[in-house]
């Protein structure tokens, strides 16, 4: 009789539903337990909902300059945008959470349909090869062949800054909001404190950015995090760099925001995005012989597997690269390598990813860091969009092209995108890094005329011909 692997995975992001839906195709006997909603964090309260309200965002961007391309609003065709145009953010946040809850159930569905049982409950390890599951009335003991941790993680709070749900706010809370706020100040300028302050600057806001390090978002390229800020600072939005918040108050519709220096900032709302803490607490990793790291994540290979035999673990909790597309994929190659099919190591050097601001901020593979550090010997080359005949067309201004190839070979090794819908324009670049495509190869292929692609190609014609000596850094 041909032996069936159990395998129980525990939280329903997207490491652990995509996961199960391999598992599933594989032939194995799948159970998810999952506490938060399937989706997790990235369905319900991060990704779907946050792009969800960026989009809105996006389209008022856009009203706003429409005036450059000859629209008018208003009867007479005198009106401004601001008075003509309003957001009713009860209405926003009603199709947020309305369309993530559909998400969560299309999940449920795609997870039935393939056989998949869900227990809505808890789960703990119990030892390396079983799962306790707890639900309201009852416990289940599940033996596995095979456990996924895909637990997730949570916002980090600081201690003098609890938020009350209504005025001091996480950004899980930020979608019980009825109206716009009058002044926000948004806690952190990584990826997620960026992408709040840029929605609500658009919608309409006054917004107050706290960043505790010299530039907006540290993590990512230089020159386009120096392009962000400066559209920030043109569009009238308040960034303070270097300063650290050390206390967040409230007294009644008024909070205020105190700065490590004795400085304080008040305004309607504040927003705190300070970080995340994996959900790794009361699992029984411990126990089981799962190494964890000091913050707490679980520690994993490029397979996913984590210290224990049989046990694996991917997304967030991971701490690995924290985004919803490594999450998923960290889950399929955990049940690809357990359940014997092929499997190619997780390789981090080509993963895209996008700061979903306005404009976009898109990258993959080689950085312009690691280049200066020495560490990827590359050359470069760096094309402004204004120059691009569908971004003048479109009214663009802001933005570039960078692109990265190995001096010897011409192979492409990264890419920087900054540009509306960046996260489209970077896939070309995604294929080029992963398939080893040259520069030549790039610029070969056709592009649109006119097009904001067409910078990609342009870019690559740039690289021809050229060693490290003949290209000077951007």
């Amino acid at each position: 009789m041909r032996h069936v692997t159990r395998v129980v995975i525990v939280g329903g992001g997207p490491g652990g539903y995509e996961a199960a839906l391999v598992g599933s195709q594989l032939g194995g006997d799948v159970t998810l337990v999952d506490s938060d909603g399937l989706g997790g964090s990235a369905v319900l309260t991060d990704c779907v909902p946050s792009k969800t309200l960026i989009a809105t965002a996006d389209v008022m961007s856009e009203v706003k300059g429409s005036a450059e391309l000859g629209l008018r609003f208003g009867p007479s065709g005198e009106g401004s945008v601001q008075s003509n145009v309003q957001v009713d953010l009860a209405a926003v946040n009603r199709r947020v959470l309305e369309l993530a809850r559909a998400q969560s159930q299309d999940i449920g569905a795609q997870l039935a349909n393939v056989g998949v049982r869900v227990i809505h409950g808890r789960g703990r390890l119990d030892g390396p090869e079983r799962v306790v599951a707890t639900t309201d009335d009852s416990e289940e003991t599940l033996d596995a062949d095979v456990v996924l941790i895909s637990t997730g993680a949570h916002a980090r709070i600081l201690p003098e800054a609890v938020p009350d749900g209504e005025r001091i706010l996480t950004w899980t809370q930020v979608y019980g909001l009825n109206q716009l706020p009058e002044r926000l100040i948004v806690v952190g300028s990584g990826v997620t404190g960026a992408e709040f302050a840029s929605a609500y600057d658009a919608l309409g806001a006054d917004v107050v950015l706290v960043s505790s390090r010299d530039r907006v978002l540290p993590g990512e390229d230089a020159d386009a995090a120096q392009v962000l800020e400066d559209v920030f600072t043109r569009r009238g939005m308040t960034v303070m760099s270097r300063s650290r918040a050390q206390s967040v108050s409230r007294d009644g519709d008024r909070v205020t925001v105190t700065l490590t220096d004795g400085r304080t900032v008040t305004g309607s709302h504040c927003l705190l995005a300070v970080g995340s803490i994996p959900n790794t607490a009361d699992l029984g990793l411990a126990q089981a012989g799962v190494s964890t790291d000091r913050g707490g994540f679980v520690q994993v290979d490029r397979v996913s597997r984590t210290s224990a035999r049989g046990v694996y673990a991917a997304g967030d909790c991971t701490g690995v690269l924290m985004l919803a597309s490594v999450a998923a994929m960290q889950g399929r190659i955990a049940m690809w390598h357990s359940l014997g099919d092929a499997v190619t190591p997780l390789n981090l050097r080509k993963v895209s990813s996008n700061v979903f601001t306005s404009p976009e901020i898109a990258t993959v593979g080689a950085t312009q860091a690691q280049v200066d550090a020495g560490e990827v010997r590359a050359i470069s080359v760096s094309l402004p969009l204004k120059g691009n005949p569908r971004a003048k067309m479109q009214g663009i201004r802001d933005g570039f092209v960078k692109l990265f190839c190995l001096p010897a070979t011409g192979i492409v090794v990264g890419g920087v995108v900054v540009s509306p819908r960046a996260s489209e324009l970077i896939h070309p670049l995604s294929i080029a890094v992963a398939e080893q495509i040259t520069v030549d190869q790039l610029a070969g292929a056709f592009t649109v005329y006119p097009s904001l692609s067409g910078s990609v190609a342009e870019a690559a014609r740039r690289l021809h011909g050229h060693n490290v000596d003949q290209l000077s850094p951007p």
